[in-house]
């Protein structure tokens, strides 16, 4: 047994049964660090094993270990994930998994079984924590919904739903808190034919709504596109929780619909619900989305005159998006000049894209300088200011940065869901079985969509390519391969639904509202930022995104 093994290690460490300090070494800077650790305190200990983990320190997390068994905190179920989770990162993977046989040869009782699973999903250990679920001989409500809200949480939101259908499966009934964690996962995924199928399920097990379900509901369908049926679950349920008016104020501002977001603020008011800060975050976006500049300055004034609610980095982060998407970069830079706070990445990322809209290399290399950790991003929107006024030496320059020290662009993914299915495109990608068939839809549909006059956009394609090496890369985007696939399993009339992990390129934008109009599609695709529904060759963005 192991746990002898380091009980007879235990006995062998001759310091001070009290107090022990440990040196560990961080690889990324060799600093060292050291920390004088009450034995008798098992969050010490626990924040020991993340510094092990961390530092990929397997000796010192094996002493440890050694005094948690010592001390009597080997049934600590807290101390155990965490044991598992930094024996992993150690690359002592024996060690991890005869922890998790161990756990059912102690006397762990099904709850503390269930604090080790929950423990384990929270540091992001889902594989291991599945493993643990795997051996439980008896399971209940709490031990699905550790595991199901764990890999929602986790942002694997196709294991959620697998674990979701045995659950149904099993002998135990999903609770509320289960269908919270599920619906979350469908409005992350943007999957409309999951969202349906477990609102059917809800209402088959007469799960009583209260306002978290119902605010779930509204935010889930928003984030699948049905914002239809979002306001009707909102029109349809108590109203008397602010989250509920979030969640719908949110989701219509994903969707460009910022005058209904403002008629639901006004409603909220006539109704008597106080807004928070989160209210005003939806209405500063929602005005974001559609260029009300005038309605923005009045919502952010409106927070300290009125409900005495102090602008967050949010709110601020907010505006400058607000006043750069219209153009107005010099009051955007000014907001964040006056700010009662540091301004952080996401704000100075914002001031960085109009940059690039408007074509202001001067005002991105400021924003860009005010970025501590650059990511690919960044340095692809500064390429793109420089490629919007002509100054190709500079955007190449920013290109060779990008190779010198190693960052790569974020590849486009895009995803569409069929028959329950969801089935996932990378810029490129030649992986998805029905490969051959996709690439023919598509080719004909460029080809198709030439002949109506189409000009691909690759004014913001890398400079050292031909023109037509420009138009391939923009052809074989991630969106246009899931669009080609919704073409080529769908029959006409029926509407496509894609979701994208980046912003939708200006080039993907000009091509899919021509598509609507020459196949006669309504074509919706979620990006990173907001809806557009593209229909009969308009977006409802206004091509303003």
């Amino acid at each position: 047994m192991m746990a002898i093994v380091i009980m007879q290690r235990a006995k062998k460490l001759t310091c001070c049964p009290i107090t022990l300090t440990f040196t560990f070494t961080f690889s990324w800077n060799s600093l060292c660090f050291h920390s004088a650790a009450n034995i008798e305190d098992h969050q010490t200990l626990y924040r020991v094993l993340e510094a092990c983990k961390h530092s990929f320190n397997s000796a010192t997390a094996t002493q440890t270990h050694a005094r948690i068994i010592k001390f009597g905190y080997g049934a600590y179920p807290s101390l155990v994930a965490i044991l598992i989770s930094t024996y992993a990162h150690c690359h002592r993977l024996n060690l991890a998994r005869r922890l998790i046989h161990q756990v059912f040869s102690l006397d762990f009782d099904l709850v503390s079984v269930n604090i080790v699973i929950e423990s384990l999903m929270r540091i992001g250990e889902c594989n291991f924590a599945k493993k643990v679920f795997d051996k439980m001989p008896a399971r209940d409500t709490v031990t699905w919904n550790s595991v199901i809200g764990g890999y929602v949480k986790n942002a694997r939101f196709e294991e959620a739903f697998t674990f979701f259908r045995e659950m149904l499966s099993s002998d135990v009934e999903p609770d509320a808190f289960t269908f919270a964690s599920i619906l979350t996962g469908c409005a992350r995924l943007g999957a409309l034919n999951h969202a349906h199928w477990v609102h059917d399920h809800m209402i088959q097990k007469k799960i009583e709504l209260n306002f978290i379900l119902s605010s779930a509901l509204v935010d889930m369908y928003s984030k699948c596109g049905a914002i239809q049926t979002a306001k009707q679950v909102f029109e349809s349920v108590r109203r008397d929780d602010v989250s509920l008016w979030n969640a719908m104020i949110h989701g219509l501002a994903i969707h460009g619909l910022g005058l209904d977001a403002i008629a639901i603020f006004s409603k909220m008011e006539d109704e008597h619900v106080l807004p928070d800060s989160i209210t005003f975050i939806g209405i500063l976006t929602a005005c974001s989305h559609c260029g009300l500049v005038e309605q923005g300055r009045k919502y952010f004034d409106l927070m300290t005159s009125c409900y005495s609610i102090q602008p967050q980095l949010q709110h601020y982060g907010a505006m400058v998006d607000l006043l750069g998407r219209v153009g107005l970069l010099e009051e955007a830079h000014a907001i964040i000049d006056s700010m009662p706070m540091e301004p952080d990445i996401v704000i100075w990322r914002a001031l960085l894209s109009a940059c690039r809209t408007y074509g202001k290399p001067e005002l991105g290399e400021v924003a860009i300088a005010n970025i501590s950790r650059l990511r690919s991003g960044d340095y692809v929107l500064l390429s793109n200011i420089y490629c919007s006024v002509k100054r190709w030496d500079s955007a190449e320059r920013v290109r060779e940065m990008m190779k010198k020290t190693g960052i790569r662009k974020n590849r486009g993914k895009s995803w569409v869901e069929f028959k329950g299915v969801i089935h996932r495109f990378k810029a490129g990608d030649r992986s998805h079985p029905e490969t051959e068939a996709i690439y023919k839809v598509l080719e004909g549909l460029i080809q198709r969509i030439k002949l109506e006059g189409f000009t691909p956009v690759t004014g913001l394609v890398l400079m050292d390519v031909s023109e037509e090496e420009k138009e391939e890369n923009l052809n074989c985007h991630s969106e246009k391969l899931a669009l080609a696939y919704g073409l080529l399993k769908t029959s006409p009339g029926t509407d496509i639904r894609i979701s994208k992990n980046l912003r939708i390129c200006h080039d993907c934008h000009c091509w899919i509202k021509l598509v609507s109009r020459v196949l006669g599609r309504v074509i919706i695709v979620r990006d990173r930022i907001r809806f557009h529904q593209f229909e009969d060759g308009l977006c409802s963005c206004g091509d303003y995104w």
